[in-house]
């Protein structure tokens, strides 16, 4: 106790509020605030984008992959190679990290211009727990990292039994759909818009030459992803 109180002193009042939030969050005293205030700085916040999460995010998004490789190798050692890559994939992918990050509290936590609506909608959380791994990594080292991955994260979010049974991949799930039924889909960018300068990609599914529905996204992949759930529901596939 005496010696979290030594750190404290070291910081501003506000940097001592973020470090007891972390600490709660970590599970253990971050070294360097500064890292840990970046990984929550959105990039529609500081006038200067350099200054935003994403390069964290970038480094974030690298340990986690391997960190998660590396368990699930070890975890399931008979299953192949295909088995081990999409049950990764669903850990990692954006909506389970946005998930998860906002059962954690990050989005009380991250900062970023909630004037606009759209942000709050994608997945700018789970962008932010990947920045938050990153940070950690650079204050901490790889063994604190794994374990902050492996403990807080997969066993305290995680429900690999659930995802082992449950196909997320809504694409796959419409192309499968397309060739029982001997339909020829077509993913399609519709018209291209703005956001608040951020650019939205609708994209459109046409099985027939027909737009039978459509999703949007801040890429096109999620923007696919979303409009092949909206036309499984249409099309009672």
């Amino acid at each position: 106790m005496r010696r979290l109180s030594r750190i404290l002193t070291l910081f501003s009042s506000a940097d001592k509020a973020l470090l007891l939030q972390l600490e709660h969050l970590l599970g253990f005293m971050p070294k360097r605030a500064a890292y840990y205030k970046l990984a929550l700085m959105h990039r529609s916040r500081p006038e200067d984008v350099t200054d935003s999460n994403e390069r964290l995010e970038f480094l974030g998004d690298a340990i986690l992959g391997a960190i998660i490789a590396e368990y699930l190798f070890k975890k399931y050692p008979y299953q192949p190679e295909g088995f081990l890559t999409e049950l990764r994939s669903k850990i990692v992918r954006r909506e389970t990290l946005n998930n998860v990050a906002v059962r954690m509290g990050l989005n009380k936590m991250v900062q970023y211009n909630q004037n606009d609506r759209g942000l709050s909608r994608s997945h700018i959380f789970g962008n932010a727990l990947e920045a938050l791994i990153g940070a950690v990594y650079l204050d901490q080292g790889f063994i604190k990292t794994r374990t902050f991955i492996l403990n807080q994260l997969v066993k305290g979010y995680i429900d690999l039994d659930t995802m082992e049974s449950t196909d997320t991949n809504y694409k796959n799930q419409l192309l499968s759909w397309a060739q029982r039924n001997g339909h020829t889909l077509v993913f399609e960018t519709l018209d291209e818009k703005l956001e608040n300068t951020r650019k939205l990609f609708p994209v459109g599914i046409l099985p027939k030459g027909e737009v039978v529905a459509q999703g949007t996204g801040y890429n096109k992949k999620d923007a696919g992803q979303v409009a092949a759930q909206n036309a499984l529901v249409k099309l009672g596939a």
